[in-house]
């Protein structure tokens, strides 16, 4: 059976939204790295764990959103890394929409 989930934490959503090739999924990658250095991130992924499907890789842009949390002393995070390229901007809304809760 799962665990009961208890919110001990006020919740913070998190959204990378920008221009293709603007440093989104790196900055997200970044975030957990140091997140996981203090003993905050549960998982930490690289950049090729963010952008994982094989057209990703190939075309070198993220293509889906990627969901990740972490957490402060204060807050807990749920952050989403959103596709930047004008071809995937229906992915990008919906990831923006998962932000607002």
């Amino acid at each position: 059976m799962a665990e009961k989930f208890e919110r001990t934490k006020p919740h913070v959503n998190v959204g990378t939204i920008g221009h293709v090739d603007h440093g989104k999924t790196t900055l997200t990658a970044a975030l957990l790295h140091v997140m996981n250095l203090k003993g905050w991130a549960k998982k930490v992924l690289t950049v090729d764990e963010i952008d994982n499907a094989p057209e990703e890789k190939e075309r070198g842009i993220t293509i889906s959103t990627t969901h990740c949390e972490y957490e402060s002393g204060k807050r807990h995070y749920a952050h989403v890394d959103c596709p930047g390229h004008a071809d995937y901007i229906k992915n990008m809304i919906t990831g923006a929409a998962q932000m607002d809760g």
